[in-house]
């Protein structure tokens, strides 16, 4: 499967991080010597690497069958998860399976067997009973998240796929919430429980701003007009909410993303990963975005609409603010509308009329090669470079996927470059370029 497995150490360098935090420290040593183990941690304290990182460890080299299986509560967070043990660069093969994703394409990639497999439940459970691949050398089960499963209904596809896992040696489970009840089907005796919600260091700052009346839709406006050039989240609790706001703001020429449950697949990656270069500064969600969906660098999040229960006020928050940095979650206040109890520390926060400095915008542009190509970010930029024209300046985030490439390119010589670079030769290959 591999020829060598990379130390922790040597990860921990390849991903640049200078120190693990105390909770992941922690989790490392744990998951080393424990087969049953609870880790509690708040969104966004770098719970995936904690568990990723003792795992992998414990990989046989030998092995050409799935050995570690990760179960998470969404797609995206699937997704999530697959591209940071890719760019761990362990060695180790990983896939990840879906809702939404071709059967048969996971059939086809799965016959090529990973040594990690992140999936939802409901796809794991269905390529379980097709008998897709062998249970026979996975290990180790990692339940990430695992209230949210639960409560989302995988309750039966989980005990489904318990059940099949004859080997299990180890069970990690995670969650960013106190006090879940572990259900009796996932057999754990007594986990060590490692403990750091309470020991957030998080830096976030809530603020509330009063809207004068019941439509919050102009101070919205307001708010992420005062806060152009950062990145942000604007939370809804309903899809006909996300498209309604979408309208103004189109209207006010502020360009953003739409995120919720009734898109289709492609059009959520599309909106993520462009949010993720910064070709979008804004996204407009559901609380689907809450969970599992890393973005760096985020500097606010706004909650046109509160959410019911504080897990999901919490998971919301816990998208800024992340790793130590600096964030601030906005409530906007409707004209007679009252605060959740929850809402705690919150100061009050007052739009100011002073001119914003524009920053530089991003456009897309797609580019028909990658990975299977044998392209890498440093071909991408070499392209862009020596034939686009462009400066390094001129390039934003490049993300490097199995058949194509996106990169963030300065929105005004976006057009110029997809032309100069249309059908050239990228490598050995001639390649399609067009702006998304």
């Amino acid at each position: 499967m591999t020829n060598r497995v990379k130390s922790s150490n040597e990860i921990i360098e390849k991903l640049g991080i200078k120190q693990l935090n105390k909770m992941q420290l922690s989790a490392l040593e744990t998951i080393r010597t424990k087969d049953e183990v609870m880790l509690l941690s708040p969104t966004g304290t770098g719970k995936t690497l904690a568990f990723l990182l003792p795992l992998i460890e414990q990989l046989d080299i030998n092995c050409d069958e799935i050995q570690l299986l990760i179960l998470v509560p969404s797609r995206e967070l699937a997704i999530q998860i697959n591209q940071v043990i890719r760019d761990m660069g362990s060695g180790f093969k990983t896939n990840a399976v879906y809702g939404g994703k071709s059967g048969s394409k996971d059939r086809m990639e799965l016959k090529h067997r990973p040594a990690i497999l992140v999936g939802t439940a409901g796809r794991i459970a269905d390529h379980i009973r097709r008998h897709t691949f062998s249970t026979e050398h996975i290990k180790t089960l990692v339940l990430d998240e695992f209230d949210k499963s639960l409560e989302i209904g995988f309750e039966k596809e989980m005990k489904l796929i318990i059940s099949a896992l004859f080997a299990k040696k180890k069970t990690i489970l995670t969650s960013a919430t106190k006090g879940v009840e572990i259900p009796k089907f996932v057999g754990l005796n007594a986990p060590t429980i490692i403990n750091f919600l309470k020991e957030s260091t998080t830096k976030l700052k809530t603020q509330v701003l009063l809207s004068p009346s019941k439509d919050k839709v102009e101070t919205l406006i307001n708010l992420l007009k005062q806060l152009e050039g950062q990145s942000g989240i604007v939370f809804c609790n309903y899809k006909d909410s996300i498209e309604r706001l979408s309208e103004h703001l189109s209207k006010n020429n502020l360009s953003h993303a739409k995120y919720y449950g009734g898109l289709e697949q492609n059009e959520r990656e599309k909106a993520l990963l462009m949010f993720r270069n910064g070709s979008y500064k804004i996204i407009i969600a559901t609380d689907l975005a809450a969970r599992g969906i890393h973005v760096p660098d985020l500097n606010f999040i706004i909650h046109y609409q509160m959410p019911q229960r504080e897990e999901e006020f919490i998971h919301r928050n816990g998208r800024t603010a992340r790793m130590k940095a600096n964030g601030t979650a906005y409530i906007i206040q409707g004209n007679g509308e009252s605060l959740p109890d929850f809402v705690k520390n919150a100061e009050s926060f007052n739009l100011n009329k002073a001119e914003q400095k524009k920053s530089k915008q991003w456009s897309t542009l797609y580019i028909s090669a990658g990975k299977k190509d044998k392209i890498s970010k440093g071909d991408v930029v070499g392209f862009m470079i020596k034939e686009g024209k462009l400066t390094p300046e001129d390039l934003g985030l490049i993300e490097v996927q199995g058949n194509s490439c996106f990169i963030a390119v300065e929105s005004s010589k976006v057009e110029s470059t997809a032309n100069s670079l249309n059908l050239k030769k990228l490598k050995k290959t001639k390649v399609k370029v067009y702006p998304l």
